[in-house]
C-alpha cells in the first residue's frame, strides 16, 4: 500500500462513485472513501484490502480533520438536488470546506464532476453547480472540472425517468421543455472520462464539457427509448403548461418526488450540449451514441447487475436522514404488532425476504400494499414507483418501493425497514430469523393525535396483510 497513489473519494455511496471505485481499485490506487454514514457503505469484500473509510461530512469542518494529509488525488462527486430552500449556500459552504481542508493534505489533483453550464440564464440547480466549481477552482493544488450533461446508464435518474414516462405513456401531452436540445453521455464514458483525467497534466486548472455522440431534444430521447423497445409513442407539446404543472406531470408519471422533480423542470428549460469535444481528444475516447447507451443499459438490466442507482441516493426519498440515527428501533411510546411462525425452509424464507418488493410484489394482498402507494404518491410521498436495484440482493441504504433499507445481514437472517412513505409519524418493518421461526414486527411511533388515529384506522388492514404475508414467507 505504500507505494500505492492515495486517492480521496467523496460521494462515495452516490450513484457514481459507486461504479468508479472498483475502476480506481483496478488502476492501482488505494482509495479513501468519504461517507457520512458508515453504516450506509457496504463495499464489496473483494475491495476492502485496497480501500480505508472515514467519515465526513462536509458542513462539519471539524469531521473534516479525518482527512488524511498523504493523498495525491482527489474527487469531488458531491452535489444535490435538496429540498432545503438555501441548499445553494449550503453547497458553497461545503465547497470551501472541502477546499481549505485538501489544501492541508499534498494533494496534487482535484477532478469536479458538474454540469454543463453554458447558457447565460441557468436554473438555480446548474448555477450552484458553477458556484461551486469557481469555488474549487480557487485552490493552490490543480483542478479539473468536468461539466456532463444528461447521464444516462442502468440506475441513472434519467434513463429511470425516461423509462417510466416511455413505457407508461403510449400518447403524452407534455410539456414545451421537452423540445429543449441536449447531448446525453453514457455512465460509461463519464467513468472513462473521470478515470483517465485523473493525473493527465493536459488537462490540469480547466474545465470541459463531456457529452456523448448525440444532440438531442428531450422529445426525441423518448421517442429514441420507445424505438427500443419497440413501443410506439405519440407526443404532443403544448406551451402553456406551467413549471408547476410540468413537475406534477414528472413527479405522477415518473419515480421522483415532487421536489426533485421541480429542480429537474426548472434545469430541463436550459440547452445542456458541449461547447466542443476537446477532452474526449485529448483522452482518446470515442463517445456512444444515444442509441449505445440505451443497448448498455439494458444489457446490465437483464442480467440484474445494476452496479448502483439514483433511487438507492436519499435524495430520492423526501428525508434528510442518516441510517445511524434510525437504526436502533424503539419501543417507548410505540404501537408495535408483532407476529412469529414455524418456516418450512430457512433458506427458502430467508431468500423469500430477500426479494420482497419491487417485481415480487409484497407476497399477499399486493394490491393494498399498490393502493398504499398511489396515495402516499396523491400526498406527495415516493410511492411504490422506485422499486428496488436488485431483485435478490439488498444492502443498507437500499430502497424498497416506500422503504429504506437500514439492515440487512442475509447470514443472520435480519432485514429491517424504515417507511419513507408520508405518514405522522415513523414506521419500522423487521424480518428476524430467530428460534428455527421468523419474527415479522411492525413498530409505528406516531407524532401527535393524528399519529394514534392513523395506527386505529389500518389496524384491522394490519391483522388482514401481515398474517398473509408471514404465511407466505415461511411456507
Amino acid at each position: 500500500m505504500e507505494n500505492k497513489k492515495r486517492i480521496l473519494l467523496t460521494g462515495a455511496t452516490g450513484y457514481i462513485g459507486k461504479r468508479l471505485l472498483p475502476i480506481l481499485v483496478e488502476q492501482g490506487y488505494h482509495v479513501i472513501c468519504c461517507v457520512r454514514d458508515v453504516k450506509r457503505f457496504s463495499p464489496p469484500q473483494s475491495l476492502k484490502n485496497a480501500i480505508t473509510v472515514i467519515k465526513i461530512d462536509l458542513l462539519d469542518k471539524q469531521s473534516l480533520q479525518n482527512i488524511p494529509n498523504d493523498i495525491d488525488g482527489a474527487y469531488y462527486l458531491v452535489h444535490s438536488m435538496s429540498s432545503s430552500d438555501n441548499y445553494k449556500k449550503l453547497e458553497l459552504e461545503c465547497a470551501v470546506n472541502f477546499r481549505t481542508a485538501l489544501e492541508k493534505t499534498t494533494v496534487s489533483h482535484l477532478i469536479y464532476l458538474s454540469g454543463i453550464v453554458n447558457e447565460d440564464h441557468l436554473s438555480k440547480h446548474l448555477s450552484s453547480r458553477k458556484d461551486v466549481e469557481i469555488e474549487l477552482s480557487k485552490a493552490t493544488y490543480n483542478v479539473t472540472t468536468l461539466r456532463a450533461g444528461i447521464i444516462i446508464g442502468s440506475g441513472s435518474a434519467s434513463f429511470e425517468i425516461i423509462r417510466d414516462i416511455v413505457e407508461k405513456l403510449p400518447i403524452m401531452v407534455a410539456p414545451k421543455w421537452l423540445n429543449t436540445k441536449c447531448q446525453p453521455v453514457g455512465i460509461t464514458d463519464v467513468l472513462a472520462f473521470l478515470s483517465k483525467t485523473l493525473f493527465h497534466k493536459e488537462t490540469y486548472n480547466q474545465n470541459f464539457d463531456i457529452g456523448g455522440s448525440d444532440i438531442l431534444s428531450y422529445k426525441n430521447m423518448l421517442l429514441g427509448f420507445g424505438e427500443k423497445r419497440n413501443l410506439k409513442r405519440s407526443i404532443f407539446i403544448i406551451p402553456v403548461m406551467t413549471p408547476r404543472l410540468s413537475s406534477y406531470w414528472l413527479y405522477f408519471v415518473t419515480s421522483t418526488s415532487y421536489k426533485l422533480a421541480t429542480a429537474l423542470v426548472n434545469s430541463m428549460k436550459v440547452e445542456v450540449v458541449c461547447r466542443d469535444n476537446k477532452l474526449a481528444d485529448i483522452l482518446n475516447i470515442q463517445p456512444l451514441s444515444y442509441r449505445e447507451t440505451l443497448d448498455k443499459a439494458f444489457v446490465k438490466i437483464q442480467s440484474n447487475q445494476i452496479a448502483s442507482s439514483w433511487k438507492d441516493a436519499l435524495i430520492s426519498g423526501d428525508m434528510d436522514m442518516k441510517i445511524s440515527d434510525f437504526i436502533k428501533v424503539p419501543s417507548f411510546g410505540c404501537f408495535i404488532d408483532k407476529r412469529s411462525k414455524p418456516f418450512a425452509n430457512k433458506l427458502n424464507t430467508i431468500d423469500r425476504i430477500w426479494r420482497i418488493g419491487g417485481k415480487t410484489g409484497w407476497y399477499y394482498a399486493t394490491w393494498l400494499w399498490k393502493i398504499r402507494g398511489y396515495i402516499d404518491k396523491l400526498f406527495g410521498g415516493v410511492g411504490l414507483r422506485r422499486g428496488r436495484t436488485n431483485e435478490t440482493k439488498l444492502i443498507a441504504g437500499d430502497s424498497v418501493d416506500f422503504w429504506r433499507v437500514l439492515y440487512a445481514n442475509k447470514e443472520e437472517g435480519r432485514l429491517l425497514l424504515f417507511a419513507e412513505m408520508k405518514l405522522p409519524g415513523e414506521a419500522w418493518l423487521e424480518f428476524k430469523i430467530e428460534n428455527n421461526q421468523l419474527l415479522q414486527t411492525a413498530t409505528f411511533r406516531p407524532l401527535g393525535l393524528s399519529g394514534r388515529l392513523y395506527w386505529f384506522a389500518v389496524l384491522p388492514f394490519h391483522g388482514f396483510i401481515f398474517k398473509g404475508m408471514l404465511a407466505k414467507l415461511t411456507a
